[in-house]
């Protein structure tokens, strides 16, 4: 018996060594997201972390990677090369990232989230299959120059930036989405070849700066502009007519009054919703018949003519069939409360735009 023990006691004690010696679970193998193109949801504020760290401790390393350049401090998952997991590990600096990367993970770190002040070029040289780059509520003062030319998303948000170095966008053809909102960004900051290079561009955040008028360069294949929140006092005759794919326009919070704001600007072919909150309109603005979702809210507005903001002619409506959708105005979301006006809603408002499913007055 005493012998049988003896044998049994090593193998026991190699399980229970197996068992607590497990590393924790690798995260979901990711999927390549898509390009964003919704209105974007603003953060909660996130409280700056303070020494000591309440973040858990550093995972101690596991076993040696297959990968011979795999970080020590980091997991790469053997079924998936191209991504590199170094999330709540405590890092205070960046490691070395093998250049084979697309998907790097560093948050939940002292170097992210409100630390970073300065990207060593070094760093991104060596990513040239980098595809997403999150860099949000940082300290960095301008935008990271020698950027990864594969880039489809760039995040900057919730930083510090004041400066767009000369040609930094020149080769990121592949970018979708740039991101600057919460910035410090001025007028002085854009002129007409900022945005070079961004052939592709479909998503411009600007939101949550200081410009006090419209950026000039907007890369023409734009599908989605944010500015809200900036002083923004006028919109210069034809700024959208160069926009053939514009269909998202946010301009919540500025200073736009009419004087400010030539009768067409908004008449686009693709546009679709459109923002114009919290400014000192007096009257509505001219409505594309293909116009679907128009804010006004919280302006200066005294009264509506439904027959003078109508795109097309009464008389041609006044005998709407539901079959014949081009022949009437796709006005169905209209706000306009916080204005000067009193119900009743104007008839001939509704008798212009049938398709109406809401109106908040």
């Amino acid at each position: 018996m005493k012998v049988a023990f003896r044998l049994l006691l090593p193998l026991v004690l190699v399980l229970i060594s197996e068992v607590s010696g497990q590393r924790r679970k690798p995260p979901r193998k990711p999927t390549r997201p898509p390009p964003e193109f919704v209105e974007p949801v603003e953060p909660t504020e996130c409280v700056e972390p303070v020494e000591p760290t309440e973040l858990p401790p550093p995972l101690p390393p596991g076993p040696p990677s297959i990968f011979p350049d795999c970080p020590r401090e980091c997991y790469c998952p053997p079924d998936f090369p191209s991504a590199l997991y170094c999330d709540s590990r405590n890092l205070r600096k960046v490691p070395v990232i093998p250049s084979r990367i697309h998907y790097l993970y560093l948050q939940n770190n002292f170097i992210d989230n409100n630390r970073i002040r300065k990207v060593d070029r070094r760093v991104l040289e060596k990513l040239e299959n980098l595809i997403f780059l999150y860099m949000e509520k940082n300290q960095l003062k301008e935008v990271p120059a020698f950027l990864p030319p594969n880039l489809e998303q760039l995040r900057l948000s919730r930083n510090q930036i004041s400066k767009i170095p000369a040609g930094v966008f020149n080769k990121l053809e592949n970018l979708v989405l740039l991101d600057l909102h919460h910035n410090k960004l001025s007028d002085g900051v854009f002129n007409k070849n900022t945005f070079k290079g961004l052939k592709n561009l479909m998503q411009l955040n600007l939101a949550h700066n200081i410009l006090r008028k419209m950026p000039p360069g907007v890369p023409n294949a734009i599908h989605q502009l944010f500015l809200d929140r900036n002083n923004i006092e006028d919109i210069p005759s034809d700024y959208f007519k160069e926009f053939p794919n514009l269909a998202f326009i946010r301009l919540n919070y500025n200073q736009i009054s009419d004087k400010g704001l030539p009768k067409n600007s908004f008449n686009l072919t693709n546009l679709l919703v459109l923002h114009l909150a919290h400014n000192k309109l007096t009257n509505v603005p001219f409505i594309s018949p293909k116009l679907e979702h128009l804010y006004l809210n919280n302006n200066s507005i005294e009264k509506i003519n439904g027959t003078q903001i109508c795109p097309t002619s009464l008389m041609s409506i006044q005998d709407f069939s539901p079959s014949d959708l081009d022949s009437v105005p796709r006005l169905r979301y209209l706000r306009l409360d916080g204005n000067l006006l009193k119900p009743p809603i104007p008839l001939d408002l509704m008798m212009c735009f049938r398709l109406l499913q809401s109106v908040v007055f």
